[in-house]
């Protein structure tokens, strides 16, 4: 489905945030590469690039580290600042049109992210902290993504029901969670998903919203 119709019934969107608010991978890779390089590892393959990702810092971290390093890790880790890392982090084009148009139009917006303790940051440096609430963080949940407790948890704060609303992602992570939630899953730059809709770009999906009001 990818007409106005896509839209029937929607009151709320929920957006992943890495790889849909903005582009990261090149900020995930130097992070996680200088974890690895502070404990004398090489760099990160292709397939644990894609890992870290999608995936919440504490699981990305023993994806990449042995096991009996793991201490050693997590100190490593806390030892870089973020902050630096957002010079590398872009916001996706279209983003804060679209937001605004969903705000005007009355629409609910959150977040759900395996980030855990980035996201604050993230958000205020882009400004974009007053388009969404709840914004529900790998750090607030007991099981991050793929598991669907945050996304349970902003359809109970919104008192909506699963079918009112549709989960923006980019990642096969994404696409397990709005399955096992229950809600419609909207594919971003990512055609290799199953989902109700494709998003090809932001600017895109803010024109099929002004069709559905025509």
């Amino acid at each position: 489905m990818t007409g106005p119709e896509a839209l029937h019934g929607v009151k709320g969107f929920i957006f992943d945030c890495d790889g849909v608010l903005v582009d990261s991978k090149d900020a995930n890779r130097m992070y996680y590469n200088l974890v690895r390089q502070k404990l004398g590892m090489l760099s990160m393959t292709p397939e644990e690039e894609e890992y870290v990702h999608a995936h919440a810092v504490a699981a990305s971290i023993a994806r990449i580290v042995p096991a009996d390093r793991l201490e050693e890790a997590e100190a490593a880790r806390r030892e870089i600042d973020f902050a630096e890392m957002l010079e590398y982090t872009y916001l996706e084009p279209g983003l804060v049109e679209l937001l605004e148009g969903l705000k005007e139009k009355g629409y609910r917006l959150g977040v759900n992210t395996n980030r855990t303790d980035s996201m604050e940051m993230l958000l205020e440096t882009f400004d974009l902290t007053h388009f969404f609430d709840p914004v529900i963080t790998a750090g607030k949940v007991s099981h991050p993504k793929p598991n669907p407790e945050g996304v349970h948890r902003i359809l109970r704060e919104w008192d909506v029901t699963r079918h009112q609303v549709a989960y923006i992602g980019d990642s096969v992570v994404d696409e397990q969670t709005a399955r096992a939630a229950g809600v419609s899953f909207w594919a971003y730059k990512n055609p290799k998903l199953a989902a109700r809709m494709h998003v090809g770009s932001f600017m895109e999906l803010l024109g099929l919203f002004d069709a559905g009001e025509k």
